[in-house]
């Protein structure tokens, strides 16, 4: 073969590689937005309100501009596996996106379990201004650095957001004071603690950030309460809307389970019992402790705690009662859920995303790559739902947006 020859093969492999490169990392990477049709008889603007259709396309130009709207991966991670693997190794890394020091504050529920408030920056700062409440996915805590970079985001935004992330019992070193654990089914301790924060600072707008089984719960929370919601909007990342088939794929004999999910997640959960034998022991029914602190899995766990604490006949039908699909269609406020086309442990086949189009309240914006709570993006990673995230939030506490809600509540009564 001639160098004439020679070159023109290499130039065509280049050209080839490039093609695919764009595509890949380009084209095919633009931010979808799944919602209510703004022309159909659904269009909220006909219903007496605004859409939140119509947030997205004049406030978050990272999810509807189409010069900005894509969600390009970093380039070594590429891969759903790899994005979700890299952000578990990243909990405990600090840097001056997560650089923050919480004020904390604990609570004391109607049992006298406890659960902490980490609050950034202080409490008290600005008690009119609006408040931005957070949780973590299982195991999870205002600690993990996802967490923290989110909360230094918000309070940076235009807006002030006075940022609280709600540590559930046992977790982010809150101590357990009764035998009650935290469980994905169960959201009455988010409720109560909405309901503190709103009775603490009566002016201050409330709107909820959570991940994964976080954010389970505060879609329950906000399907379940309606018109009678505290929280003006909600943001849900890599929610499990269907939690029998993440839970069966969580359960699933892969690499990734067996060498990152189970032992990260089942750990936190495990290192709680430990900190807590006696107080775990003296719990009515009597769970088999043994057993319990052998798990290796997070079924396990769920089978000898969760299933016999709310009475079900196996995790199976627990998780099958924790999907939160059917609470879609009732929420009242703007919510928009955030996943990943390549999540392994929230599949798109799974995301409701009819209901989504159904309730004019509701918007998801879905991305081909970002794994489970990863989105990294840029050479050096960083979240890149960071942006969208304080892009929707501070539309929603804007003074038209606002003024807009109110001339409404006035125009109900």
């Amino acid at each position: 073969m001639s160098k004439y020859e020679l070159s023109l093969t290499g130039a065509a492999l280049v050209g080839t590689a490039l093609y695919y490169g764009h595509k890949r990392y380009t084209s095919d990477c633009r931010v979808q937005i799944i919602a209510a049709d703004p022309d159909s008889d659904t269009h909220t603007e006909k219903r007496g309100f605004q859409s939140i259709r119509s947030i997205l396309d004049e406030h978050c130009p990272s999810l509807t501009n189409p010069s900005l709207a894509y969600m390009i991966p970093t380039p070594y991670l590429f891969s759903g596996i790899l994005q979700t693997a890299y952000c578990s190794i990243q909990t405990l890394k600090r840097d001056h996106l997560s650089d923050i020091v919480y004020d904390r504050e604990l609570r004391t529920m109607s049992d006298n379990g406890t659960i902490s408030l980490d609050w950034y920056p202080k409490r008290d700062t600005n008690p009119t201004g609006p408040i931005a409440v957070v949780m973590a996915g299982v195991g999870g805590s205002s600690y993990e650095y996802h967490i923290r970079c989110l909360v230094k985001a918000l309070s940076g935004g235009g807006s002030g957001y006075r940022v609280v992330v709600m540590n559930h019992r046992g977790l982010g070193r809150t101590p357990l004071t009764s035998p009650k654990l935290y469980n994905l089914r169960d959201a009455d301790d988010f409720h109560d603690t909405l309901q503190h924060i709103h009775a603490t600072y009566p002016q201050a707008p409330l709107v909820g950030v959570a991940f994964s089984m976080g954010a389970l719960l505060l879609t329950k929370y906000m399907g379940e309460h309606g018109t009678s919601s505290l929280l003006s909007a909600g943001v849900a990342i890599c929610c499990p809307f269907d939690m029998t088939l993440t839970g069966r794929l969580l359960d699933a004999d892969t690499l990734l389970n067996n060498n990152v999910f189970q032992p990260l997640v089942v750990a936190s959960q495990l290192r709680v019992v430990k900190r807590n034998l006696e107080m775990i022991k003296s719990h009515p029914l009597g769970f088999d402790m043994d057993a319990l602190l052998k798990a290796k899995r997070i079924s396990e766990i769920d089978t000898l705690v969760t299933v016999r604490v709310l009475g079900y006949r196996d995790c199976w039908e627990l998780y099958d009662s924790a999907s939160t699909t059917q609470y879609l269609d009732r929420i009242r406020a703007p919510f928009l859920a955030i996943n990943s086309m390549d999540d392994p442990v929230v599949p798109a086949h799974g995301l409701p995303m009819d209901k989504i189009r159904e309730n004019p309240y509701t918007a998801m914006a879905l991305v081909k790559h970002g794994g489970h709570l990863g989105f990294f993006s840029g050479v050096k990673p960083r979240s890149w739902y960071l942006t969208p995230v304080v892009e929707f939030l501070e539309a929603i506490v804007s003074p038209a947006h606002l003024k807009h809600n109110e001339a409404l509540g006035k125009a109900k009564l």
